[in-house]
């Protein structure tokens, strides 16, 4: 609910999946095009082009047009056919555009089931969402649980308690790094202790931690019975 709202409603959420579909596609077609494609001796006007025109004899080396540098289609296609590395990096991209078309075909089941309990349950349309404060959706959420009890473990819904459901991963990560549970501290010579956490180990922590098929969690959001249970810590860190 709250990412619903922050994105700007269903339209502006599924047009930046489709986006991130369409510019995946367009830098490995332009990655693909610059590597196999581009004859750079040409371009860089390493290797003299004849450009002149009738009764010229010399080369002029001065003038080199992009279209000068640029592969025929059939020559382009055969350099690709011929590199297997290329036909490889391109299949595994294939294979990832797939996974990714298949999660926001299913991500937009989520957001339309979303958009709706915005509109029956919140009241609130989806033309006039961004008229509305986060602190006002909020409110509302506050008031339904009071008539409708949509929470089952609490009576009454707080702020408090939305927050700490909204930030439950970021507070576990920051507990575990103020803990010095996680990894992300270093010594290094001459330079002294570091920091170190970059986009790519944060995603593999998570996916360790929170959203991968061994994490502790099941459903994104509650612990699994057996993490419940004093006895079994030893045993699910040595899994882990």
């Amino acid at each position: 609910i709250y990412h619903f709202h922050q994105k700007n409603g269903f339209a502006c959420m599924m047009l930046s999946d489709v986006f991130e579909l369409v510019q995946f596609l367009f830098v490995v077609t332009f990655t693909t095009f610059l590597l196999c494609c581009v004859e750079y001796d040409v371009l860089f006007a390493n290797r003299p082009l004849n450009h002149s025109h009738a009764g010229t004899v010399a080369p002029d080396r001065s003038k080199v047009t992009l279209p000068d540098a640029v592969l025929p289609a059939p020559q382009c296609a055969q350099r690709i056919r011929a590199s297997g590395w290329i036909i490889f990096l391109l299949v595994m991209a294939a294979v990832f555009w797939l996974y990714r078309l298949v999660k926001v075909l299913c991500s937009l089941l989520s957001y339309w089931e979303i958009r709706t309990f915005y509109i029956k349950a919140l009241n609130i349309p989806s033309e006039g969402l961004c008229n509305y404060s986060w602190q006002e959706v909020q409110a509302r959420l506050i008031s339904l649980q009071r008539r409708q009890q949509m929470c089952v473990h609490k009576r009454e819904l707080t702020e408090l308690d939305i927050y700490h459901r909204i930030l439950r991963f970021k507070n576990y990560t920051v507990a575990m790094i103020n803990k010095s549970l996680l990894p992300v501290r270093f010594h290094l010579p001459l330079l002294g202790p570091v920091v170190f956490l970059t986009q790519g180990l944060k995603y593999n922590l998570e996916l360790l931690l929170f959203w991968g098929p061994g994490s502790l969690f099941q459903n994104k959001w509650s612990l699994r019975p057996q993490c419940k249970r004093a006895g079994a810590r030893r045993e699910l860190a040595r899994r882990l």
